[in-house]
């Protein structure tokens, strides 16, 4: 005998289905903000110049190492992947010293020099800077404290842990500063009269970690100025504000995914 199925399809209308979509909506983004972008490691590929160097590196910057290496590790693996000549790190590498050798072990694990500078959290961590320095330079590179060097032949690196300028020489090489604080970029000094400097790169922001279209970041850090994510114009020559690789105070990014930037010059 067959049975009747009195049960029949019943349409959704426009009204219904954005209404779902909206409820859905929360917790679509708690689900991103927390379970993926944190660990959603984005390569950002970016021309300077024209890249008429034909020089290639890689930054990235605010690791705040916390004992897991997974996100660090995925870091030096996409570095050496990267064919890049060297990398450069704009700061905050831990935030408490007790985690420093699990962050040096997978720093040393990279295959091409690598030139950093400190930031806040580092000094907060009151850390002692010897094993860092000892790391940086087994990779070639080099732990920079208001200090400059010459790589890859015709880049002058700049590394800056205040905002004062070293004397730099006169020479034909393109200016690349390091700093922790973008806002930094309004205080610091041009090369010389009428000139400024080619590429400067800060990190400290991590982009706000929550962004909303047409509204940018909720909160940003001290020292941010107007620099909160990505390209400006500014006194001293173009800054690039990278978002970082780590989380302060909650692990949660939203629209702000972490970022290893490779650039060419």
């Amino acid at each position: 005998m067959e049975t009747l199925n009195t049960t029949r399809s019943v349409p959704i209308s426009r009204r219904r289905w954005l209404l779902r979509g909206a409820l859905a909506s929360p917790a679509v983004a708690l689900a991103d903000a927390v379970g993926l972008e944190p660990s959603w490691i984005r390569i950002r590929k970016l021309t300077v110049g024209g890249g008429r160097l034909g020089i290639r590196f890689a930054h990235f910057t605010d690791v705040h190492f916390k004992g897991d290496p997974d996100a660090l590790d995925e870091v030096v693996r996409l570095v050496n992947a990267s064919g890049v000549r060297f990398a450069v790190f704009t700061g905050d590498l831990i935030e408490e010293a007790q985690h420093l050798d699990g962050a040096l072990q997978s720093l040393g694990r990279l295959r091409v020099p690598l030139y950093g500078i400190p930031g806040n959290h580092d000094h907060w961590s009151r850390a002692d800077f010897s094993p860092i320095r000892k790391t940086f330079a087994a990779t070639g590179g080099r732990w920079m404290e208001d200090e400059h060097v010459r790589v890859a032949d015709r880049i002058r690196l700049v590394g800056l842990d205040h905002p004062e300028i070293p004397t730099l020489p006169a020479e034909e090489a393109f200016r690349l500063v390091l700093l922790h604080y973008p806002a930094w970029a309004d205080r610091v000094a041009p090369p010389a009269p009428g000139q400024r400097f080619d590429l400067l790169l800060a990190g400290h922001t991590h982009g706000g970690q929550v962004r909303l279209p047409f509204v940018g970041p909720l909160v940003t850090p001290y020292e941010t100025g107007r620099y909160d994510l990505g390209w400006f114009e500014t006194p001293a020559g173009p800054l690039y504000v990278n978002p970082g690789i780590g989380t302060f105070f909650a692990d949660v990014r939203f629209l702000c995914r972490p970022e290893v930037t490779l650039f060419e010059v």
